[in-house]
């Protein structure tokens, strides 16, 4: 049996491979401390009790043009591991966290994606992700060792979704 569940931010760090945020990576301490303090919800999906997938949602980052915690919310580090990959489960994960953002009153989601990864692109296009907000070096939520987002030199895309439309 498949579930999709929200989790605290004790068992990020446990999937993470962290026993405490103390000695978590910078990237890590950053999900653990926005998880904890309600700015981020993190998303399982589990079949017959073993994690196949994971998808966390920033409410509110520095950069408004991601999140902006009144509007806009984004979406990061969506992963469906690869053994359950083209069964339609990335996408229920993916409808079950835009319905929760939908509820909440946002009326838009980002995502980034690297346009090398085309499947990537064809999902996110197929779930509403219709126009690119720009193109992106940082990201948001994935710190370096100062605690400082990373750059990316190759570079990859904001890509947007209106959630008032009912459409996919």
């Amino acid at each position: 049996m498949m579930q999709i569940r929200t989790a605290s931010a004790d068992k990020m760090l446990a999937l993470w491979g962290y026993k405490s945020p103390a000695n978590a990576s910078p990237t890590a301490q950053f999900f653990y401390r926005n998880i904890s303090a309600g700015n981020a919800i993190f998303w399982t999906m589990e079949r017959d009790g073993s994690l196949i997938g994971e998808l966390y949602v920033f409410l509110n980052l520095t950069d408004k043009g991601f999140a902006d915690g009144a509007t806009t919310a984004y979406l990061c580090a969506f992963r469906v591991w690869e053994a359950f990959r083209g069964q339609g489960l990335g996408s229920r994960l993916l409808e079950t966290a835009l319905a929760e953002l939908k509820r909440r009153g946002f009326r838009q989601a980002t995502i980034g994606v690297s346009p090398d990864e085309p499947q990537n692109v064809r999902l996110y296009r197929r779930h509403g992700f219709l126009w690119k907000i720009k193109d992106c070096h940082y990201d948001p939520c994935g710190m370096d060792e100062i605690g400082q987002p990373d750059y990316d030199p190759k570079g990859w895309w904001l890509l947007a979704k209106n959630l008032t439309e009912d459409a996919r």
